[in-house]
């Protein structure tokens, strides 16, 4: 196995640890998990397909552990599952020099995310493509303590890192809409958004679709890899 693969699935998902605790869910070559922030701010899912591995649920309790487990080893990997009365207790990962024991948790541990049963009308339709992945990065790099980005629609849509109606530093990126239909400007969290578009910059096009109720969705496919997910407004925004 490679373990760029296992590695970037856990790059979505986690978000710069934003997320540690999730279930996996190995089932026929496809790898896959839900998963909430601990302030219910962000949900979401990934799949990455032809993951060769048994079928399995795997309590991962602490990612970031894993994650410093994986820089151990090499390239080319190795995943065996130990199981005691069958049920998964540990991954042991090998390279042809090394080998690690990472433990797993009990799946009752980790709870799981809510589904999204019912969901809003999407008004408005924004294209997300390389340059704004680039853009919105390098304009959060700049406004480190800018919590917050705001969909914008003055004429033209505009995202606005840091945005206030008092006089204030910010980033204003003018955006492709093939839908606008906002009737208020609507503000998400800046932080969260930008681990997202870091971890799916590999991505060349998708679409961040916006509810006037207080919701936005983006989907990135790439390769084998679907990332899913959805942000919920902020509140109180000046």
């Amino acid at each position: 196995m490679n373990k760029s693969k296992l590695e970037r699935f856990i790059l979505k998902y986690n978000l710069g640890s934003s997320i540690n605790s999730v279930k996996w869910i190995c089932s026929k070559n496809k790898l896959y998990t839900r998963f909430m922030t601990p302030d219910k701010s962000l949900l979401g899912n990934i799949c990455v397909d032809d993951f060769q591995f048994q079928d399995a649920k795997l309590g991962v309790y602490l990612t970031d552990q894993l994650q410093r487990l994986l820089s151990v080893v090499g390239d080319n990997i190795e995943m065996k599952l130990v199981e005691i009365d069958n049920k998964a207790v540990s991954l042991v990962i090998t390279d042809t020099n090394v080998s690690t024991n990472f433990a797993l948790a009990d799946l009752s541990v980790i709870a799981d995310p809510p589904s999204l049963t019912k969901l809003p009308t999407f008004e408005t339709k924004i294209d997300i493509d390389s340059v704004f992945i680039s853009t919105f990065i390098r304009g959060k790099g700049a406004l480190p303590d800018a919590n917050s980005f705001t969909v914008i629609k003055n004429g033209n849509v505009k995202i606005v890192i840091g945005h206030s109606l008092t006089n204030s530093n910010k980033v204003t990126i003018p955006v492709k809409s093939s839908e606008a239909f906002l009737i208020d400007y609507i503000s998400f969290d800046a932080n969260i958004f930008k681990e997202i578009l870091l971890a799916n910059r590999e991505c060349s096009s998708a679409v961040l679709e916006i509810s006037s109720k207080g919701l936005a969705h983006i989907v990135f496919k790439v390769d084998d890899f679907t990332a899913e997910y959805y942000l919920t407004a902020l509140q109180d925004i000046d």
